[in-house]
């Protein structure tokens, strides 16, 4: 893969890593892939951006996570605070999820929205 190619998914203009996802246990290819994906999913939703802003308030609904945390259902959760939970490694991949409109509880790894949120995320800074 060309270093132009590498840059577009791994840093790039949407802010999309898939050095966060391999982290998370995903596998290079499959984060690359998933990636990819989201990055066109943002190019497509960037476009129909004025149609989102017709929601009350100007803002597109979240959607609310629930989660398995030490054998105990806890939530709902936002997007902030599943990205937050995640980076203190409180969801891990085999986390179970579940959000509105899935028929049951899967593992993290197996959520897009799960894995779109850990895209997302900055990674931790180590400041000097």
């Amino acid at each position: 893969m060309g270093n132009h190619e590498h840059n577009n998914f791994c840093g790039n203009a949407s802010g999309f890593s898939a050095e966060r996802l391999v982290e998370f246990g995903i596998g290079m290819s499959l984060a690359n892939q998933f990636t990819r994906m989201m990055n066109q999913t943002m190019s497509e939703t960037m476009q129909q951006w004025p149609s989102t802003m017709n929601a009350p308030g100007g803002v597109a609904p979240s959607r609310l996570y629930y989660v398995m945390l030490e054998g105990k259902q806890a939530g709902p959760f936002s997007e902030t605070e599943i990205a937050r939970l995640i980076n203190d490694k409180k969801i891990v991949k085999e986390t179970y999820v579940w959000h509105q409109g899935m028929k049951e509880w899967k593992p993290a790894q197996d959520v897009p929205e799960i894995l779109r949120i850990i895209a997302l995320a900055p990674p931790p800074f180590e400041g000097a």
